[in-house]
């Protein structure tokens, strides 16, 4: 649970506005409607409206890769969670730069939370991070997401208006789990060749949007994680126990490079732990599943 669940109760947020209203958006979305709020995301298809009527979300018509089509979001008064994830390719986020521009020119929400990644960090070969660590990303997807967070630091800054930024990890729960690949024997790596990597469960992350906009400072970051860095080869030999299938296959780093994916690959080249410290003390946060076993379980009972 949350130690500031009163806190959220008396909330006087009553308007929100969603980008990338996927599974944390949905998740997060939910627990604000619990507590009365109105809440909208953006939509850029007719498939993706239906759907946020069906979860009573009012869908606003809109698309970050067609910078025109945000010229007049409903923003006023509002709490904006942008959870969309970057382009594919490049080194800087066109889509944070397009919503920034957007919100420079037109509407700007009261307060803003982003989710960004713990990739920003790079490889601190096992070492702790905090948020003060300095960002050194080696991956393209990481060099994109310190472009987004470096922008929006800067409009909130410039506009008064304030940015907590989430720096997220792996996530996992019901439907985000590589059940496939432990079904199909996909090889994991040497536990004594695999570093760190570090998760938190949808669940609780949605908890945590909730009251890093209640309670967290503005133009601040927060490391958000279990506090309990593994492997990956550890998460897939759990979820394999959990499963009651085999573990996967062994293999070594060198092997690796001709059996595993590229994008896998990226994963395995870096290594960190992740300090949950800041997120635990300041906002207050007491996680539903502070282990990956207790995750798993719940994960795998709820479908």
């Amino acid at each position: 649970m949350l130690a500031s669940n009163s806190t959220i109760e008396r909330s006087i947020v009553q308007k929100l506005f969603i980008v990338g209203c996927g599974d944390i958006g949905r998740r997060t979305a939910a627990l604000w409607q619990a507590r009365g709020a109105d809440v909208a995301a953006l939509a850029r298809s007719d498939a993706s409206t239906r759907q946020l009527q069906q979860l009573g979300i009012t869908p606003v018509t809109g698309d970050l890769d067609r910078p025109v089509s945000l010229q007049h979001l409903p923003l006023t008064s509002a709490l904006l969670y942008y959870f969309a994830p970057p382009p594919a390719h490049d080194d800087t986020d066109r889509r944070m730069r397009a919503m920034v521009s957007a919100m420079t020119n037109g509407a700007r929400p009261d307060k803003i939370v982003y989710i960004s990644t713990t990739g920003v960090y790079g490889d601190n070969h096992g070492a702790w991070v905090t948020e003060d660590t300095p960002l050194q990303p080696k991956a393209a997807r990481s060099k994109r997401r310190v472009d987004a967070e470096s922008v929006l630091r800067a409009f909130g800054q410039e506009h008064g208006v304030p940015v907590i930024i989430l720096r997220v990890p792996g996530i996992y729960g019901p439907g985000r789990l590589p059940i496939e690949a432990i079904k199909t024997r996909r090889p994991v790596l040497d536990e004594n060749e695999s570093g760190y990597t570090n998760r938190i469960h949808a669940e609780d992350l949605a908890r945590v949007c909730v009251v890093a906009a209640e309670r967290g400072r503005a133009d601040t970051v927060y490391n958000v994680s279990d506090g309990h860095p593994s492997s990956m080869t550890g998460y897939f030999n759990l979820l394999a126990d959990a499963l009651g299938e085999p573990r996967p296959p062994v293999v070594s780093r060198a092997e690796a490079q001709r059996v595993l994916s590229a994008g896998m690959l990226s994963y395995l080249d870096e290594s960190r732990r992740v300090d949950n410290r800041r997120m635990r003390e300041e906002l207050g946060v007491e996680l539903l599943y502070p282990t990956l076993e207790a995750g798993l379980r719940a994960s795998l009972a709820a479908g």
